[in-house]
């Protein structure tokens, strides 16, 4: 649902030779807001997909809103962001118990070789007008799946 803007209207009364003449002037535009900053952290194997952000527009009746628009401000060094389209089934989401509605899944992969940490910034905008700036902390490593890895045996000796 979309409001009309509310314009507040100043009164000027004048008089000009016993006549009134009454003009109006819309009030300054209210201040842009400043997106919000948030911090998150993602954890996945080298050179494989994992999801490092889920967004989605839920409204109080528990039904889905029109989506965010997405950009990527500041891309990671190491890898690529992909988005996709997707449901998300949740339960328990703030006043609702149960949902399933639709949403983009950003997920990441980085460079065959690379093993650390990368970031990457994403700027969500949302449709009632909110914009938050996420920068997401990418903590890449190893084969990420399987068991951890067993004792290493000293060079040349088996275990």
């Amino acid at each position: 649902m979309f409001r009309k803007p509310v314009v507040a209207l100043s009164l000027v009364v004048s008089t000009l030779a016993g006549t009134a003449v009454w003009a109006q002037t819309p009030s300054p535009a209210p201040p842009a807001t400043t997106p919000t900053v948030v911090e998150r952290t993602a954890k996945g194997p080298t050179a494989r997909n994992f999801q490092v952000g889920v967004y989605l527009n839920v409204q109080p009746d528990c039904t889905s809103g029109t989506l965010p628009a997405l950009r990527m401000v500041i891309p990671p060094a190491n890898g690529t962001i992909s988005i996709k389209r997707g449901k998300v089934s949740a339960t328990n989401y703030k006043q609702c118990l149960a949902l399933e509605v639709p949403g983009f899944i950003a997920f990441y992969q980085s460079k065959a070789d690379f093993v650390g940490s990368d970031e990457v910034t994403i700027e969500v905008k949302y449709p009632a007008g909110r914009t938050e700036v996420q920068r997401i902390r990418i903590d890449v490593g190893g084969s990420g799946g399987g068991a951890p890895a067993g004792p290493k045996a000293p060079a040349g000796q088996k275990i």
